[in-house]
């Protein structure tokens, strides 16, 4: 019988645990949160000074019976949940069940599941941290007030099952605040004019053209762009300035948990739930062959970019055997985590640094493996040294021969040129962050140039452009802000950008956030009636009081105090002055097959679908087919766009099911050269490669992404 009963959130968790402690220890899993406000109300006596009326999750009597029973026959119990707020949270609601004593020394934390991080959590337990509680009972009693005093108000006035936040809210906000900037934009318009200059042994290279005068000067129009072609054509050009310098670049710190959800979703195409469900794997353990389950990465929600000196060693001695001297630095980099970052953690890494991607890839999901290989890299690239480049600026002069009417006397045309190379990759030899927006880098190779050397102009590209508006939020840019504005914490990002999903007020355009009509009207309501809930400040002094109640710097239930009474009374005003909204309907061109009447298309929890204007008499629906523009290569039928519960596009055919045509990759825009289907696309690094539909062909090619193919083309 064992001695031990450890507590544990998930059975993997459980199983990686398991095998560092030996018999004396019987680990079982709590299934997450095993007590909670009720759903079907408000759950928070506001009268008795906001008292939550905590019940036992549903389907989990059983399974507190069986741990009662455990923690009755076990010397001491342990309670070994997650090293945050939550975690805290859940094992003083364990406590509570189990009837064990919060101030004794019962609760045991590690950052990464390993031998040693399990060990030595076993020798230190503590008592619980009721600061640490007592924030997430703040977080979770005002979060339960705002969502379900508002939410009734929405149901009356627009639609049953819309739903506001104290932090989904405001992310709508900020979104629609963007499309409104996009909506109002008004483009300008400006020119550019490149240049190729040759020197004297006939080497050319690119310039473009930055002033007059020595003055920088933005071409509005193109008679502006013309008088200066114009001028251009008959001048005398002269290098006038070669500088000619290093510039070092160093690297990206390790992850948190909004970077890792950010790049993840630049570099893998994650959504950020999908981002925390495979790094939860990932820290929780993942079967290893014959050494059973082995915790890879750190815990991943933290704020902190902290790395412990065991890890900063192993990362150095790495780096010296795999890529040599050259690559690391003197000293260990150590980055400095944001002020208001919560410290208790370490930044996101691998927990074993000789665990290299490569040598796990055959034992993990192909997720899996990308998002640790991801994890791994920037931790190892965070302690290489800067990347080097030799970069060059050249400025070029150009005096017209003869002087143009209406120009001032002697005017000077100024181009600019500017080079780069890498001297040295330093951690760019292993990986590189990735960006929201293409960088405009000139890695033109430059000929050598000299001081007062005479140039003849070859060819001048002048070319119009407008001015565009600011860029629809990504998941990994609104995180971004959230994080910047001070809106929500680590564990809040994922679940609040699906919740705004999955209650149709922002739709995914490829990885563009968009407000929908509803998501709009919500927003204004919500602008016009609950200016504190969506007003950004608020919401992000609200958080720092979190934090202090953290700290054990104030009272929980204060917060709630000073914030519910003006919060009842914006309810109450907000029932009396919204009217009725009457949610426009969107009027499809299919008939309803039962009574005639023209269709409409809803929004639904998975997406649009058509449904008969005639409910309740008439209760027809079905799906809103989005047709693909192309034939399906095995019946000839109409190809569809569907898509999956968790939001994945894929192509099927109007016939299923008596025809079975499925494909995860978008129509190329393409027929086959083969047989003529259509043929589809999919990235693989730098190329697209085209497969065609049909398969009782294989035709497949490889291009790449800028359009030259490398016509290496097969049937198999």
């Amino acid at each position: 019988m064992s001695k031990y009963l450890v507590i544990v959130e998930s059975p993997a968790k459980a199983k990686t645990i398991r095998k560092y402690l030996g018999n004396d220890y019987k680990i079982v899993a709590s299934m997450g949160h095993v007590r909670d406000l009720p759903q079907s109300h408000l759950g928070v006596d506001v009268k008795n000074d906001f008292e939550p009326m905590y019940i036992t999750m549903t389907g989990k009597t059983q399974l507190i019976k069986s741990m009662k029973e455990d923690a009755a026959k076990a010397e001491k119990v342990y309670l070994a949940t997650d090293p945050d707020r939550e975690g805290e949270a859940i094992s003083w609601h364990l406590a509570h069940l189990l009837k064990l004593d919060g101030s004794s020394a019962l609760r045991i934390t590690f950052n990464e599941i390993t031998q040693n991080a399990v060990v030595n959590a076993i020798k230190e337990p503590r008592p619980l941290n009721m600061n640490l509680v007592d924030a997430q009972q703040a977080r979770r009693v005002l979060d339960r007030i705002v969502g379900y005093e508002i939410s009734p108000v929405l149901w009356k006035k627009v639609k049953k099952g819309l739903s506001a936040g104290r932090v989904q809210s405001v992310a709508m906000r900020i979104i629609c605040d963007r499309e409104k900037e996009i909506e109002e934009f008004v483009p300008k318009e400006y020119w550019s004019i490149d240049a190729r200059f040759a020197k004297e042994d006939g080497s050319v290279f690119a310039s473009r053209f930055y002033g007059r005068d020595g003055k920088k000067l933005e071409i509005k129009s193109k008679e502006d762009s013309d008088a200066i072609v114009t001028l251009m054509k008959g001048s005398t050009w002269r290098v006038t300035q070669v500088k000619k310098s290093t510039k070092k670049r160093s690297p990206a710190p390790p992850f948190i948990t909004s970077t890792l959800q950010q790049e993840a979703s630049r570099k893998l195409g994650f959504s950020a739930q999908r981002t925390m469900m495979v790094a939860q794997q990932l820290y929780e353990g993942v079967e290893l062959g014959n050494e059973g389950s082995v915790g890879l990465i750190t815990y991943m929600r933290t704020d902190s970019v902290r790395i412990s000196e065991d890890a900063l060693r192993e990362a150095r001695t790495y780096i010296q055997n795999r890529f040599g001297k050259d690559y690391l630095p003197a000293k260990p980099r150590v980055f400095k985590t944001k002020s208001a970052a919560q410290d208790a953690h370490e930044a996101i890494r691998p927990t074993y640094v000789e665990r290299e991607p490569e040598s796990l890839k055959s034992m993990l999901t192909a997720e899996q493996y990308k998002l640790y290989k991801l994890i791994w890299e920037r931790f190892i690239a965070c302690q290489m040294e800067n990347a080097v480049f030799d970069t060059i600026s050249v400025e070029i002069e150009g005096k017209p021969a003869e002087i143009a009417e209406n120009v001032p006397a002697n005017p000077v045309l100024n181009f600019r040129s500017s080079g780069s190379r890498i001297a040295f990759p330093g951690f760019m030899a292993l990986y590189v962050e990735g960006k929201d927006e293409e960088e405009n880098e000139d890695s033109q190779q430059l000929p050598p140039l000299a001081e007062g050397e005479s140039l003849s102009l070859k060819d001048i590209e002048p070319a119009q452009h407008f001015t565009e508006p600011p860029p629809r939020y990504t998941e990994a840019t609104l995180v971004k802000a959230l994080e910047e504005k001070g809106i929500g914490r680590p564990s809040t990002y994922a679940p609040t950008i699906s919740t705004i999903i999955n209650r149709g007020y922002v739709e995914r355009n490829k990885k563009q956030l968009v407000p929908t009509d509803l998501g709009k009207m919500v927003n204004k309501l919500m602008v016009e009636n609950f200016a504190d809930i969506v007003n950004v400040n608020f919401t992000a002094e609200m958080e720092s009081k979190l934090d202090s109640v953290e700290e054990g710097k104030i009272p929980w239930k204060q917060i709630l105090r000073e914030f519910y009474p003006g919060f009842k009374e914006t309810v109450k005003k907000a029932e009396q002055v919204i009217e009725k909204v009457e949610l426009p309907v969107e009027v499809s061109d299919v008939v309803c097959e039962k009574c005639g009447r023209t269709m409409v298309i809803r929004t639904g929890r998975y997406g649009k679908f058509l449904a008969c204007p005639g409910y309740p008499a008439c209760k027809n629906t079905k799906p809103l087919l989005e047709e693909a523009g192309v034939s399906c290569p095995k019946c000839g039928g109409k190809v569809i766009i569907l898509k999956s519960k968790r939001g994945r596009k894929y192509l099927g055919c109007e016939n299923y099911p008596n025809c079975d045509f499925m494909s995860w990759d978008m129509p190329s825009g393409r027929n086959c050269p083969k047989c003529g289907s259509f043929m589809t696309q999919k990235s693989k690094g730098k190329a697209l490669i085209l497969t065609c539909a049909n398969p009782q062909c294989g035709h497949v090619e490889e291009q790449e992404k800028k359009g030259k193919e490398k016509a290496k083309a097969s049937t198999e």
